[in-house]
C-alpha cells in the first residue's frame, strides 16, 4: 500500500494517521458473528470494533448490561471478548490477525476445546534484576542497572515499551512521523537502547501474576507461562485512572481519560465523534487536545475544581516553567478548536441504551455537591465521555511482596521508599507513580535512582556511597515531588461527589453492585470493614479485583460508617494473585518442586 492508507470504519482517525504518516500493510477482515469487520495490521480487537462503530461486545452476567472499552489499558476487564472459540481476551490489548473470529454479545460464550498439554517451561531463567513496568520509571531503571553491569529482564504488559505516557502506535502501522503524536522522543530512544543492550531482555505483552521469595532473591511468575529468578526487583507498575461512579458510568462510550487518550495515541482511533472531557486535574487538557487534533468534536472540558487554587501554590508552579508552557500549548490547541473550558462543573449522569447518547452536566459547590435547581444542570448530546479524577497507584505487586505502604493525599496506598527507591523489603525497589503520582519527569528520575541503587547494592558488599550524580538526581526528585504535592492540593477529590449517586448507581462494575446494596451492608449488616463488605456484597471481587471500584468503595465505607474522611483502600488492593490468570497457569506454577532442577513452586518452603 502506498500513500495515505485506506481507513475503513466510522471512527478510525484519518487525521491521526495522516499526521503520523502511517503506511500499514494491507487491511484484512475479522469475523464478528455474521459480520466482517475491517482491521489493520497491529490493530487491537477493541480498536477495530470501535472504528467500525461497534461499541459493546459483551453482556454482564446478571443484568445483561452492555460492556466495551473503558480503561483502555487492561486494568478493568470490561472489554473481555471471546476469540476463536477460546477464553475471552482483553480486547484493548490483544491484536487481531487475519482469520480471527470474535463472538458478538448475543452469542453464548463458547466452550473452549481442551488445550494441548503445555510444554514444561523448565527452570526459571536467571537474571540479576527484574524491572516490572516499561513506562518512564521502568525504562530509566532498566537502562541505569544494565549500564552498570546488571543482567536485566524488563516485563511489561504493553506491546511496546513506553507505558501510558509514552504510548506509541504499533510497529505494523509504519508511522514515519511518530513525533507528530508523541513529541517526546524518550520512549523511542529508550526502546532503541534497550533493544541494542546486551544485558537487557524484554518481555513485552506479559505481566507478573505472582511473586515469591526464592534462594538469594525472588521468583516472578509471568502470565505468558514460565517464570524468572532474580536477585532484586524494581517495581515500576505505574498507575491507572481514578474513576468515580455516577449514574450511567458503565454505559459503552464512557471511557477513563487515559483510556480515551490511549485509544487515539496507541491505535489512532477515536472513542466517539462528539466527546465530553470531564473530571479534574491537568490530564484533562492534553486528552482534549489529542482528541480534537485527531478529528473528534470535543464539546468541552469540565473540571470539578477551580484553577484559582493555584494562587496558594504559586512558588511551586513558578519553579516549573516547562509545565506552564506545556499547559499553555494545550490551551492554545483548545482555543483553535473553539473548545470551552469550564470549572466547577461535572458530568453527573450519562444517558443511553446500548451506549452513551447524552450526558448531564451540573454546576458544583466548592465541595463538589451539585447545586440545586434545573438552572444549574445542562444536558448535552454526546456519544463518548472521557472522565478522570487523578490516578490510583498500581500497588498490587509490591503488596504481594510485603512492601510497606502509606496513604497518599487522596488516602490511597503508595509504596514507602527511601531517597533511592529502596522499599521496606530487602531486594525490592520501587519507582514512579507506584510511590506517589507525580508525572513522567519525576518517574524517570526515580527510575534512574532505583536502577543506580540496585546496581550498586548488588555489586557492593556494604552500603554504596552516594555519588555526585545521585545527589543531583535526589535534589531534582525533591523539587519534582514538591510540584506533585502542589498538584494534589490544587486538584483534590472532594466528598460532594457522593451526591451524584442514586441507589441504583453501580459502584462495582464487574459484579454489578449498586450503591443501595452497599448501604444495606453497612447500615443493616454492620459490615463496615472492606473485606466484610466484599464478602456480603461481592463488591471488589470481579475480574478487575477492585482496581476500579476500590477507591470509591473505600470512601463510601468511611462515610457510611462515620469514620470521617479517612480512607484505607489497602485491604481492597492486596491479593496473592496479582493479575487474573487461568487456573491451569496457577496449577502449573504450584507443582511440587523438582529437587533435580532446584526450582520452587508456589507451595514450596521457599515461600
Amino acid at each position: 500500500m502506498t500513500g495515505r492508507p485506506e481507513l475503513p470504519g466510522e471512527l478510525r482517525s484519518a487525521a491521526a494517521h495522516e499526521r503520523a504518516g502511517t503506511a500499514p500493510g494491507e487491511p484484512f477482515e475479522i469475523g464478528y458473528g455474521q459480520a466482517r469487520i475491517p482491521a489493520l495490521p497491529g490493530e487491537t480487537f477493541g480498536a477495530a470494533l470501535t472504528a467500525a462503530g461497534v461499541r459493546s461486545w459483551r453482556r454482564t452476567r446478571f443484568g445483561g448490561r452492555p460492556r466495551g472499552l473503558f480503561c483502555g489499558i487492561g486494568a478493568c476487564f470490561d472489554c473481555l471478548l471471546p476469540v476463536n472459540g477460546g477464553p475471552p481476551v482483553r480486547a484493548c490489548l490483544t491484536e487481531a490477525a487475519p482469520g480471527d473470529t470474535a463472538a458478538p454479545p448475543e452469542a453464548p460464550l463458547p466452550r473452549p476445546a481442551a488445550p494441548p498439554p503445555a510444554d514444561d517451561p523448565g527452570p526459571p531463567r536467571g537474571y540479576d534484576v527484574a524491572v516490572v513496568g516499561a513506562g518512564p520509571a521502568g525504562l530509566a531503571a532498566a537502562l541505569a542497572a544494565a549500564d552498570r553491569g546488571q543482567r536485566v529482564v524488563l516485563v511489561d504488559a504493553g506491546a511496546r515499551p513506553g507505558g501510558q505516557y509514552h504510548r506509541q502506535p504499533p510497529r505494523p502501522f509504519g508511522a514515519r512521523r511518530p513525533e507528530a503524536l508523541q513529541p517526546d522522543g524518550t520512549a523511542r530512544a529508550a526502546e532503541a537502547a534497550l533493544t541494542a543492550h546486551p544485558l537487557v531482555t524484554l518481555h513485552s505483552g506479559e505481566s507478573v501474576w505472582a511473586a515469591e521469595p526464592a534462594a538469594d532473591g525472588f521468583t516472578l511468575h509471568l502470565t505468558g507461562g514460565g517464570a524468572v529468578r532474580v536477585r532484586a526487583v524494581v517495581v515500576a507498575t505505574g498507575a491507572h485512572d481514578l474513576a468515580l461512579p455516577f449514574p450511567g458510568w458503565d454505559l459503552p462510550g464512557v471511557f477513563t481519560a487515559g483510556g480515551a487518550q490511549a485509544l487515539v495515541k496507541g491505535q489512532l482511533t477515536l472513542p466517539g465523534r462528539r466527546v465530553v472531557v470531564a473530571g479534574t486535574g491537568p490530564l484533562l487538557l492534553p486528552v482534549a487536545a489529542t482528541l480534537a487534533e485527531a478529528g473528534a468534536t470535543v464539546l468541552g472540558v469540565f473540571d470539578a475544581n477551580h484553577p484559582a487554587r493555584w494562587l496558594r501554590r504559586l512558588p511551586a508552579a513558578l519553579g516549573h516553567a516547562g509545565r506552564l508552557r506545556e499547559a499553555a500549548h494545550y490551551l492554545r490547541i483548545l482555543r483553535r478548536h473553539r473548545i470551552p473550558v469550564r470549572y466547577r462543573r461535572a458530568v453527573v449522569a450519562a444517558h443511553g441504551g446500548s451506549g452513551v447518547e447524552a450526558v448531564t452536566l451540573a454546576r458544583l459547590a466548592p465541595d463538589w455537591t451539585p447545586l440545586p435547581g434545573a438552572r444549574h444542570r445542562r444536558r448535552l448530546a454526546a456519544d463518548a465521555v472521557a472522565v478522570g479524577f487523578g490516578f490510583v497507584a498500581g500497588v498490587e505487586l509490591p503488596l504481594a511482596l510485603g512492601c510497606a505502604t502509606v496513604p497518599d493525599p487522596a488516602g490511597l496506598p503508595v509504596v514507602v521508599t527511601d531517597h533511592s527507591g529502596r522499599t521496606s523489603v530487602a531486594g525490592v525497589y520501587a519507582a514512579g507513580e507506584v510511590t506517589g503520582v507525580g508525572g513522567a519527569r519525576l518517574a524517570a528520575v526515580e527510575g534512574e535512582l532505583a536502577g543506580r541503587a540496585v546496581a550498586a547494592d548488588l555489586a557492593a558488599t556494604g552500603p554504596a556511597p552516594a555519588t555526585g550524580a545521585d545527589a543531583r538526581l535526589r535534589r531534582r526528585r525533591a523539587r519534582l515531588r514538591r510540584f506533585a504535592a502542589a498538584l494534589a492540593e490544587v486538584y483534590p477529590v472532594r466528598p460532594g461527589w457522593r451526591g451524584w449517586l442514586d441507589g441504583d448507581t453501580l459502584v462495582c462494575r464487574c459484579e454489578e453492585v449498586p450503591l443501595s446494596r452497599i448501604r444495606h451492608a453497612v447500615e443493616d449488616l454492620a459490615a463496615t470493614e472492606p473485606r466484610a463488605v466484599k464478602l456480603t456484597t461481592r463488591a471488589g471481587m470481579g475480574m478487575c479485583q477492585g482496581r476500579i471500584c476500590g477507591p470509591a468503595l473505600a470512601t463510601l465505607l468511611a462515610a457510611g460508617s462515620g469514620a470521617g474522611p479517612g480512607v484505607d483502600a489497602t485491604p481492597l488492593a492486596g491479593r496473592p494473585i496479582v493479575a487474573p490468570v487461568p487456573l491451569g497457569t496457577v496449577a502449573a506454577a504450584a507443582r511440587p518442586p523438582d529437587p533435580g532442577r532446584g526450582d520452587h513452586g508456589l507451595d514450596s518452603p521457599a515461600r
